[in-house]
């Protein structure tokens, strides 16, 4: 068993109790809520007259289905005018703070709350969504949850779950110029698997995690639930505390808080239930070219000999091969129909930056769609300039929300459209057209695509 590391400490700080069965009963630090897994928590507090616990540690944001053009009520999808109601009234009615499109704080949920300061290191937070894990990048031990935790959560702020392995993820390497946390975060997952992290929380270290900003930190734990990871965190550093310093939601007496998160640092002797190592050496900016992030390769590199896999995996690659189709040995060069730019992998202004970067003075060949992260975002990138360069490109840029990262907003895919994407998971299906295909790559690499109007190395234009 684990003992000492940053997990451990943050873990034992929140234990109530020891269940029966194996489980803890933790504390919850932070209650995240959206519109797409609450309603039926809320349903189940309502039918049993129990109330809300803590609303004051519990905030509530609506980006799944929102529209990014549109807002105006009612939605067009009455699912979605349904959810969008649902959560806005649940909030009134408990007391939970819920931040309003419009207000200049508002945006996709693992954008928004670090912005507004509702993440703190070694606080314990969950949320009824998978990338709850983005929020490891300050410390924090973030999961994600079902509807019926959410529930249980609202009514007794505790949350009962089994402690998983603790696993020391070690970067190595200098990877080449052009490629971003989106890129390691697609290099440790062809590494260790789509499945290495099952039942384990990952604690990423190494001089490449140390050099990132706290940004590109979350795009790298974001990420890390698409390797089977339940948790994923960074060590907090002098990195972490400048980027909470001042926000809204931080305590009162922010310099004795660092005292305390400074003391959760994993010891020097902390014992892990395994190690693992992501070599970085040489990496290029990377594009997957099949229907989940581990198969992947560099922009530049041949796709694999499916017969050097073993039975299951090359199984699945001439499954995904067969149904990405329309490309040979290698995905640059491959054309591609669609581009989109955002999600809670990468709608922060430094992903933001990355994109103006490539396109500035130039015009994309591709429809592309931008949906800023949150609203601070998209008007940070209006008084940057980076909002005129992206107009003046020809990108279709759109208010704050999920977007196309998943069919759940009138955001989509159409019929057997190949996409390039910013997001985290190219399932099937999972812009909204049963037929569509996603390959997911860093915003560099999306925009010089979009430009191209085919996948492209973003090395030249930088």
């Amino acid at each position: 068993m684990s003992e000492g590391t940053l997990f451990d400490k943050v873990w034992d700080e929140h234990k109530v109790a020891e269940l029966p069965g194996g489980k803890d009963q933790l504390f919850v630090g932070m209650h995240l809520i959206h519109e797409v897994t609450s309603p039926q928590a809320f349903d189940m507090l309502k039918e049993q007259g129990l109330k809300v616990r803590r609303p004051d540690l519990a905030v509530a944001v609506e980006d799944h289905v929102i529209p990014t053009d549109n807002r105006e009520h009612p939605y067009v999808d009455e699912n979605c005018e349904l959810m969008s109601k649902t959560l806005k009234q649940n909030c009134k009615e408990t007391g939970i703070r819920y931040f309003e499109p419009g207000s200049g704080e508002h945006g996709v949920c693992h954008v928004l709350f670090p912005e507004v300061g509702a993440i703190w290191p070694g606080r314990l937070t969950v949320m009824g969504d998978s990338h709850t894990s983005t929020h490891g990048a300050l410390g924090a031990l973030a999961f994600g949850i079902g509807t019926t935790q959410v529930s249980h959560v609202l009514a007794t702020q505790t949350v009962a779950m089994p402690k998983p392995r603790v696993v020391a993820v070690d970067f190595i390497g200098t990877p080449e110029r052009g490629t971003t946390a989106k890129d390691y975060a697609l290099a440790m997952i062809r590494q260790l698997g789509v499945d290495g992290g099952k039942g384990c929380a990952y604690i990423l270290r190494g001089s490449p995690v140390e050099h990132l900003n706290a940004e590109e930190r979350m795009t790298l734990c974001n990420m890390g639930i698409e390797g089977g990871a339940k948790s994923v965190i960074v060590q907090p550093d002098d990195m972490t505390f400048g980027y909470l310093e001042g926000r809204p939601m931080m305590p009162k007496n922010f310099l004795k808080a660092i005292d305390y998160w400074r003391s959760l640092r994993s010891d020097n002797d902390a014992k892990y239930d395994d190690y693992r190592t992501v070599d970085l050496e040489g990496l290029v900016p990377m594009v997957t070219w099949g229907i989940n992030p581990e198969q992947v390769i560099g922009v530049n590199e041949k796709i694999p000999d499916f017969n050097e896999f073993n039975e299951k995996k090359r199984r699945n690659a001439e499954d995904a091969a067969a149904y990405m189709g329309g490309f040979g040995e290698q995905m640059l060069g491959v054309p591609v129909d669609r581009a989109f730019i955002g999600s809670c992998t990468n709608g922060r202004i430094t992903d933001m930056e990355a994109v103006a970067e490539i396109v500035k003075g130039k015009k994309v060949k591709i429809p592309t769609l931008l949906s800023y992260g949150s609203e601070k975002v998209m008007q940070d990138s209006i008084d940057k300039g980076y909002d005129e360069i992206f107009r003046n490109a020809g990108i279709d840029v759109r208010l704050p929300g999920c977007s196309m990262c998943l069919a759940m907003n009138p955001d989509k895919l159409v019929g057997s459209e190949r996409c390039i994407s910013t997001s985290n998971r190219n399932f099937r299906g999972r812009q909204g057209s049963k037929t569509g295909r996603t390959h997911l790559a860093s915003p560099y690499t999306v925009a010089a695509s979009a430009i191209e109007g085919q996948i492209a190395d973003p090395r030249r234009y930088l």
